[in-house]
């Protein structure tokens, strides 16, 4: 079969599904399955695929026609300019939680020795971002999923930032009987109220980690135990950094009433994606 038959035949297929962009997608389950550029397809519109190449193409369109998502296709997510293997372990990084590393990069350049700790981390996206903005801040990261874990080492060793720690820790317990002195306590936690589970892509639904997802009824369950674990192993003056949901910016404020210097940072939109508080 040509290159482009078959691109054009497994677009018509995802149209039909209605999965994502379904050229985009098309194009990009193609690279991955004959490992080429996508300026290599647009090149050689004639090539033949091999019989090998066509077979793993189509088990790919299979997935992806069920809705499984893209990068758990691929094994790949871009963040912060990083290339991370994700699998259906870990939450893939979205382009908001990039909102937080500017915020948490913006207070720890005036603290170049500081000591962070990233909560949540997953496919350690967070972590290994500040860890290559700032060579010079000490960072730990934590999960409660040994799974998740182990791809965020493994994207720590591929990009050759092992320097930072991983660790398994509900929230911040692992810290609390030590005299932790963190300067910062950056988190994406779990957001989504489970009353709002039927508002998700069904991608995000049936195919990504639930205890990445869901914080509880109103997805505020997290907050309340991680605001007040943060105050108590924080240094004084030291800050948090949270991703939170939409239209819950007034929750978490009223959570935050005894910190200081409170401030929500809105994404591109408009809409406050990351709040940041100083103990």
């Amino acid at each position: 079969m040509r290159l482009d038959l078959a691109l054009r035949q497994a677009t018509e297929r995802l149209q039909a599904a209605s999965r994502g962009d379904a050229r985009l997608d098309a194009e990009t389950l193609l690279m991955h399955a004959v490992g080429r550029e996508r300026s290599y397809l647009y090149a050689h519109p004639e090539l033949e695929l091999s019989c090998s190449d066509v077979s793993r193409y189509s088990a790919m369109l299979d997935r992806r026609a069920a809705g499984e998502p893209l990068q758990y296709i691929t094994g790949h997510r871009q963040f912060w300019g990083l290339d991370l293997e994700v699998n259906p372990s870990v939450l893939i990084p979205r382009p908001e939680t990039e909102h937080l590393v500017e915020a948490a990069i913006e207070v720890l350049r005036t603290k170049p020795m500081a000591r962070v700790i990233d909560v949540g981390t997953g496919s350690g996206c967070i972590a290994l971002a500040l860890a290559k903005e700032l060579p010079q801040v000490e960072i730990e990261a934590v999960d409660i999923s040994p799974e998740a874990l182990a791809v965020a080492r493994g994207n720590a060793q591929r990009l050759g930032l092992e320097r930072v720690k991983f660790a398994l820790s509900d929230l911040l317990e692992k810290f609390l009987d030590q005299d932790a002195g963190l300067d910062m306590v950056v988190s994406n936690p779990p957001y989504v109220g489970e009353s709002e589970a039927d508002k998700l892509q069904v991608e995000v639904r049936e195919h990504e980690p639930h205890c990445a997802l869901f914080g509880g009824e109103q997805g505020l369950d997290i907050y309340r135990r991680l605001i007040p674990q943060a105050k108590q192993v924080l240094t004084p003056g030291g800050w948090l950094a949270m991703e939170i949901g939409f239209s819950q910016q007034a929750a978490i404020l009223d959570l935050l009433s005894d910190w200081k210097e409170v401030r929500s940072i809105a994404d591109l939109r408009g809409i406050p994606r990351v709040v940041v508080a100083r103990s």
